[in-house]
């Protein structure tokens, strides 16, 4: 039985998320998924070009960001840093997305669009414009400490306890968040 090119699709996103969550990226071939989906290679390859698009296509990540109403409003800042340090250690996965961010437009639009969608809503306010900058600005830290810490692994950064980096940088998002 033949299948849409939407089902095709959709098999292949399946088998991809299974291979990478039991492999991880860097043992994960396209070779591998395709034979998961049962289908040619080449299949893999039209529809998503290379591995590192195949892996922004299949990255669903929940940033799992808390509710903050119960969090008195001077700390915040803080507690969004402990929770994003605790995500990022937990799922090197969003690791493996923020490398492959850096060199592939797909990666790089599916990192975008995870902080867009899920951050802002956490950090609106009364004007759309003031939120956005808000979360912009909140994803830069977020992003630049995982890039840092995880990707490049600058030794003064990777040898920050976790309190130290909420301390650090939570006054940051405080201030990102007042404006």
């Amino acid at each position: 039985m033949r299948r849409s090119s939407v089902d095709t699709k959709a098999v292949i996103l399946a088998a991809a998320r299974e291979r990478f969550a039991q492999s991880g990226y860097e043992r994960t071939t396209i070779r591998a998924v395709a034979a998961d989906a049962e289908i040619d290679p080449s299949m893999v390859m039209r529809y998503f070009g290379n591995k590192a698009s195949l892996f922004a296509a299949a990255a669903h990540f929940d940033l799992e960001l808390p509710d903050l109403s119960a969090v008195a409003p001077e700390a915040v800042g803080r507690r969004l840093v402990e929770h994003f340090v605790d995500r990022w250690e937990r799922d090197e996965a969003l690791v493996v997305l923020l490398r492959s961010a850096a060199t592939n437009p797909a990666a790089a639009q599916r990192m975008s669009d995870i902080f867009t969608t899920q951050l802002l809503p956490v950090v609106a306010g009364d004007d759309g414009v003031s939120a956005s900058r808000r979360a912009g600005l909140i994803a830069t830290q977020m992003l630049g400490l995982a890039l840092c810490r995880y990707v490049l692994q600058l030794p003064p950064v990777v040898a920050m306890t976790r309190a130290e980096l909420r301390e650090w940088l939570g006054p940051t998002l405080q201030r990102y968040l007042q404006s």
